[in-house]
């Protein structure tokens, strides 16, 4: 049994249809994993990563991107792309420039990368080629503040139609403290990453958030949070539009994850894929409902991607 719950069309004769496809970030074998959405078909497609955390897919120019971790008191992350298929890799963010990067966003209007800098304490981005990076957030600075869980920067999401970034601050473990806040996409004119004042907490006291994922049709975000159940190993959503401080809660949709961390979307099939540490790949509605996982065991996974991508001609 598969978890695909949207029709798919017959293929056309001649013509070049569109396959689903996860992409699956192994951090502990050091691996990105790509697989049909059911995890069959599944083969390493690259090797020798250095802590890989955050991935994404752009399909048009066929790349794929990620982050490395690296040792976090290193200070040696980078980020790097490569053909579809892992061939061409190549460096487009050198160790040294961003210090833990972690989740990555890929925002294909404005050919943009965003990535959050965990140890670095900052929300960061960069051209398609690497070029031209900027810290639009800094939440911190120094040795004295790199091990203050509240200032580390996880997971991160862009929200184009209304020109604001999402990211969150996980807290220390099981601490209650997490917190998810948004700013405008730029930084505002004569302010900087340290002091500009568009920043609020849309939601705080949650147990550690980690990775988000945004539907823009239905303006949800959604995201990953570990530390305790029932709030905790969780996958949660809410309303971007909700006023913020008004009180409103997330809706809790998914439970009982083994360290939850990556999350995908695939809005038009209603389902949402996510992995966790405890090595796990689950599916499920949109809504979280038929939650099944189809892998388990497979080392520690980290991020998750999903696309489309077209297949030889029938």
């Amino acid at each position: 049994m598969t978890d695909v719950f949207a029709a798919k069309s017959e293929p056309t004769p001649g013509r070049k249809e569109e396959v689903g496809r996860l992409f699956v970030l192994e951090l502990s074998g050091g691996r990105i994993h790509s697989m049909s959405p059911d995890g069959s078909d599944r083969t390493v497609i690259v090797a020798d990563c250095h802590l890989p955390d955050g991935i994404v897919v752009d399909v048009e120019a066929g790349h794929i991107y990620w982050t490395n971790m690296g040792v976090p008191n290193l200070n040696d992350g980078s980020i790097e792309r490569a053909d579809l298929d892992g061939s061409n890799r190549q460096v487009i963010i050198p160790r040294g420039v961003t210090f833990t990067p972690k989740q990555l966003h890929l925002e294909k209007r404005t050919g943009k990368l965003y990535w959050c800098d965990r140890e670095g304490m900052r929300v960061m981005r960069a051209n398609l080629d690497g070029r031209n990076v900027e810290t639009l957030v800094r939440t911190g600075e120094g040795e004295g503040e790199r091990h203050d869980a509240t200032k580390w920067c996880v997971g991160v999401t862009v929200d184009p139609d209304r020109g604001q970034i999402y990211w969150t601050q996980k807290g220390s473990d099981n601490s209650g403290v997490g917190r998810i806040l948004r700013a405008g996409i730029d930084v505002p004119n004569g302010e900087d990453a340290v002091s500009r004042t568009d920043i609020e907490v849309w939601f705080d006291n949650l147990p550690e958030p980690i990775d988000l994922e945004l539907d823009l049709e239905s303006r949800i975000l959604y995201w990953t949070d570990r530390g305790n159940p029932p709030l905790g190993n969780t996958v949660n959503r809410a309303s971007i539009d909700a006023p913020v401080g008004n009180g409103h809660a997330p809706e809790v949709i998914v439970s009982d994850l083994m360290e939850g961390i990556g999350i995908a979307l695939d809005v038009p099939g209603n389902r949402m894929f996510v992995t966790d540490l405890g090595g796990s790949v689950y599916s499920a509605r949109l809504d979280g409902s038929k939650k099944r996982a189809f892998l388990f065991a497979q080392g520690n996974l980290s991020g998750v991607a999903y696309a489309e991508i077209p297949s030889k001609e029938n």
